[in-house]
Formats: C-alpha cells, structure tokens, sequence
C-alpha cells in the first residue's frame, strides 16, 4: 500500500485533497499541460474517476450562455448555411483563472417542444395490405417553450467533476435554423459544426444572422456525447463524420436506421407505444422551428418523406439507406460505451447492436450496458464517468480492459450489472428447436425433429392482442408450440432466428412471431419479460429480397428467415418456453380486414435460439 502527501494544487489552495491507503492502482494524476491554463489545475483523479470540485459546484457562479454555430448545409433552402442553437455552461473559473476543460455535449430535436400524439396525427394503420393508405390530419404548430440563454439543464451534472456542458437544438427545432430531416445529413452535420466550433474550426455568432463572432476560448476541444433516444441517436450520427475532437460517446437507446424504426423484414410496422407513426409523422412532431415551415414542409415532408417513405409495401429503398447509419460507418472513430433495454420495443435493441458489431470489425473501443427493462435507462454513473476520464481527460485508468459487457439481470438493481467477458455469451452456441403440431390448443417445441407432414392453419383478425392470443388455452387465430417444462434455468443470449414455411390466401399477409413463458403472469406489475420473451415481424413477400417484394400466389408455400432481437435472459426452471405465430400483431402492425388465412408447415419451420452452454444449456 502507498502512501501519498498532500497534495496543494494551486498556490491560493484552490483544492486540497488527502488520500491515505492508497492502492497501487489508485492513482492521482494532474492534467496534461494542453488540459490546463492559469493557477487551477484539474482535474483531480481518484480510482480512475473525475472527482467533484467544491469550487465548480455553485450554480449561480456558472457562466451561461448561447450562440448560433454555422453549419456547412442549407436543408431551408434559403441560400444561407444553416445556424444550430447552442448553449454553454461552465465554471467561472474558465474566465477568472483561464481553465481549459473538455465539454460533455448533447443535441436533441425536443429541447424546444414536441407536437401532439393523438392519434388523428399519426396514419390510420387500419389499412389493407399492399394499398395506398389513407392521409392524416397535419399537426398544428408547435409553441416554442424555453427561455434563453438555457436550453437544456439535463447534463449540468457534468459541470461540478470538471466538465462544460453544452446543448443544442437540432436543425428546424428551437431556435435552430434548418428543416428537420429525420435522419438525414443534416443531422449528422449539425452536431459536427458544434464540434468543429469548440475546436476554432467552425464559426460560431451572438445572434442568428449577425456578424459578431463568440469564440470556445474555454475548452480542451475534448468532447464527449450522450443523451437517449433520438438524443441518443445524435452522438452515432456525430460519430460517422469522424470529426476530430468527438473522443467519445455514450449513446442510449439510440434509433440507427429509420428502416428498422418503421419497418421489419419488409413489413410496415410501428415502433411500440407509437402505432401509426411513420418519418412524416415525426418530423411534424418535432418541427418547433416556425421560420421557412412553409418551404420545410413542402420539400421536405410533402415531397422527400411523401414519396420515399412507403406504407405499401415496406421495402427497402435509397430513402431509408440514406436515413441509415450503418451506412456511414467508414470514418466513425469515437470510443463508445452503448446502452440499451432487452425490453425497449420502441427502438428495438438491434439499432444498438448492429452499431457494436460494426465497431467491433473496426477495432474500436466498445463496452455496452444492457438492462431488462423497456426505452431508456442510461448506465451507472461510476461507467459513465470512467468513459469520460479515459477518452476526454486522457486518464490511463485501465477502462479498456474492463469487462466489455455489463448486464443487469433480471429482478436486479439496474445500478449493479453484472459483468461479462463480452455479449453475445462466448459460451451462447446455436441449438434448434423444431415444431410438432398440435392447434388449436398447443404444439411441442423440441430438440428433435419429428416427421410430420401436417399443416397447420390460422386466421387473422387483430381484434386479438399477442398477450391475449398468448394466454389463450385454445385459438384459431394463432399457432402455439411449447417446450417441456425446464427443469433448469435457460440462458439465452444473442439473436434468435427462425426459419418458415408458410402460405396466404391473399397476395401479401402479416407476419409476427413471439417467443414467451408459460404459464402468463397475469400480474399487471409483472415486468415484461416475465411473459414477453422476444419478438419478430416479417413480409413474406419479401422472402428474396428487402428491396423488392412479390406478392404471394395464395395458397402456394414459400420459405423465409429471419432473426428476432437482441437478448440476454433467463429464463427459469419451471417455466415452458412457447413459440407463437400469429398474423397481424395487434400493438405495432397494419390491421387488414380479419380472415386471411396463414397455413404453416411446421415440419419444415425451426426456431434457432442462441444458448448458453448450447444442447447442455437445456434441460426439460
């Protein structure tokens, strides 16, 4: 064990701190000579971690202000760069003592207001398959709410450790300039031009449209970016440009392609909570901005999302490959510490895993959080603020060789995760299961397939809800395979995939499967995964392709894969895992007339689960 002094670290005792019983991995270290200026040096490193700051801790000696950035896109085509609305807040000290310090900075269309969500402003999702869909009524305008120079508070927690913290309304929004694109250029570049500015490479002014210029004087030019949602989103798309001085992010929940948003495997599909939203909808829900509305909403929604955005027939297209993060992975540089709900069926946990996979291929460095729980839920503070230490103050505290994934387990304190050497499992291998007949009650679920040239037939008709057909002892409007009852716990963890054979009475039918446990927990405060295990939605007219769907020959069969999300779970013995297919899902999919008929070749239909310990992992 080591002892250490003392340690005084300015002359007036600006900061004195004592540390006894020192490990040797508990370290004190001073900042580099570019991290400082003046008499006060930070920051004061304790275990790896930034440490509060009496001195930065009083609010009303916080310097605020804000700014108009000038981007190097014009999206209101009115023949001017676009300016972001910016703000600041920071220590006193980076004007009294001439303090350089690194920013924690989050962006987000909401800062400024959000449109209504009524369902007269979202798209009617009562709605034949393959047919134009009926208009919906416009959103009124948005009444702009927040009073200068104060955008958002929501990362002032950074300020006393040793951060400033800046926000900024995203294009159209607030007092940004611009038109809401959502996800187009414009919003990976918005963020960029910030960036570019706190390093003296963009301009930043007093006003929106003058000529006085504010400069980032106070700042290392390190920065890092959080925030959820689509204000998670915001730091990925940051990311793709590469811009220097982004060192890392820390994005929640984030949303990386609009595709996977409002579409799956070709079907058109709401994100849950949501049912009807499409881009359109969105963009009218967060275009707070009122100047050029009239040009915005005429270029941008009534033109690019009206004729891009597709409720026909949900394929994939150039609209949603440019709306399409993976798409701009090339440049992206940043560390990144990912978060994400198991449980969110808002963005679905693929949007964050597809991002790890492709960091993971470019040797980035990566960690991810994953909880049980639904949208949201940012990671322990202690992870958030190694991430910060490492990659904005330079901090050598070893986070690199931290567990790569932490994940909360079920019935667990969402602060406690449990570390893993990394997620998927290591140990997680493919098992199938296969089907056996058995509706309008329940078929099996097992680890050998039995010959059977049975078909199975169900009817749709969304008057049902998944949870109802799922707790149904006998429907005709659903399939049921169940495995025995576990005698063991079951991990699983990785992406589920199933492979189908089945036909339509019609040209184009709704898709959806769950995986859930039985017996239900009726229980309305039972957690979601206690019945709701996984799910997926397919178009079968899409079987070849996502870029290009053929309707179906009714009554002819065709065979499709696809994966379900993202999973870690437990789930425990005493419990029958169920495989549930079923037509129109009631909570995220289009709702055509009941009646179509599904018929399934369960012979020729597998579910493929990732688990650990593979065949050894189950035990019925």
């Amino acid at each position: 064990m080591k002892k250490c002094l003392f340690i005084i670290l300015c002359a007036t005792t600006f900061f004195l701190l004592v540390i006894t019983n020192l490990s040797a991995q508990e370290k004190i270290r001073k900042p580099d000579a570019e991290m400082t200026s003046g008499k006060t040096l930070v920051p004061v490193i304790i275990d790896g971690e930034v440490q509060k700051i009496a001195a930065f801790e009083k609010q009303e000696d916080w310097i605020k202000q804000d700014l108009w950035v000038e981007t190097e896109f014009d999206s209101d085509g009115d023949g001017k760069p676009d300016r972001m609305h910016v703000d600041v807040a920071r220590p006193k000290q980076t004007d009294t003592e001439g303090i350089k310090l690194p920013v924690v900075y989050e962006s987000s269309p909401y800062f400024a207001g959000t449109g209504s969500t009524k369902k007269e402003y979202f798209w009617d999702v009562k709605q034949e398959l393959n047919t134009a869909p009926k208009g919906h009524t416009p959103q009124p305008l948005i009444e702009r709410r927040g009073k200068r120079p104060v955008i958002s508070t929501s990362q002032y927690k950074w300020i006393p450790y040793g951060f400033i913290v800046v926000h900024s309304s995203a294009p159209g929004t607030g007092l940004s300039q611009g038109c809401p694109t959502i996800g187009g250029d414009p919003e990976r570049l918005a963020p960029k031009a910030v960036i570019d500015w706190l390093n003296g490479r963009a301009k930043g002014y007093s006003t929106p449209d003058g000529n006085e210029e504010v400069k980032a004087y106070w700042t290392t030019g390190k920065v890092g970016m959080t925030g959820t949602s689509y204000n998670g989103t915001i730091p990925v798309a940051a990311a793709t440009t590469g811009v220097q001085g982004l060192e890392a992010i820390i994005p929640i929940a984030p949303n990386t392609s609009y595709y996977h948003y409002y579409r799956s495997n070709g079907l058109v599909r709401s994100p849950g909570g949501y049912l009807g939203e499409d881009v359109d909808v969105l963009y009218e829900f967060i275009h707070s901005n009122p100047d050029r509305c009239a040009w915005c909403d005429s270029v941008i929604r009534d033109g690019e999302m009206a004729k891009g955005q597709d409720r026909i027939t949900g394929d994939y297209s150039k609209f949603w490959e440019k709306r399409d993060l993976l798409s701009y992975m090339k440049d992206y540089k940043a560390a990144t510490l990912m978060a994400h709900g198991f449980n969110d069926w808002n963005v679905v946990p693929e949007h964050s895993y597809r991002i790890i996979k492709a960091l993971r291929q470019k040797g980035i460095p990566v960690q991810i959080y994953y909880h049980q729980a639904g949208h949201g839920g940012e990671p322990p503070f202690k992870m958030m603020n190694r991430w910060f230490t490492r990659y904005l103050y330079g901090v050598e505290n070893g986070v690199e060789k931290d567990p790569k994934a932490w994940i909360v387990r079920e019935n667990e304190d969402r602060q406690k995760p449990t570390a893993y050497i990394d997620y998927p499992n290591p140990e997680a291998l493919p098992v199938e299961l296969y089907l056996v007949p058995g509706s309008p009650t329940a078929g099996k679920l097992t680890m050998h397939r039995e010959k059977s040239k049975a078909k199975e037939k169900l009817t749709d008709d969304y008057n049902f809800s998944g949870s109802e057909l799922a707790q149904a002892p006998s429907s005709t409007n659903r399939l049921m395979y169940l495995t025995p009852v576990l005698k063991e716990p079951l991990h699983i963890s990785g992406v589920p995939r199933i492979t189908i054979r089945a036909a339509s009475s019609k040209p184009a039918v709704n898709l959806s499967v769950w995986l859930v446990t039985l017996p239900w927990n009726p229980d309305k405060n039972a957690r979601i995964y206690e019945n709701i295990v996984n799910r997926g939605w397919a178009d079968l007219q899409n079987r070849k392709s996502l870029t290009k769907s053929k309707p179906l020959a009714p009554g002819k069969f065709y065979e499709l894969t696809f994966e379900l999300e993202p999973d870690d779970q437990i789930i425990p013995e005493g419990k029958q895992l169920g495989l549930m297919i079923f037509s129109t899902d009631k909570e995220f999919t289009l709702w055509p007339s009941p009646g179509t008929e599904l018929t399934v070749d369960p012979g020729q239909t597998r579910l493929t689960l990732p688990v650990v310990g593979g065949k050894s992992g189950i035990n019925f």
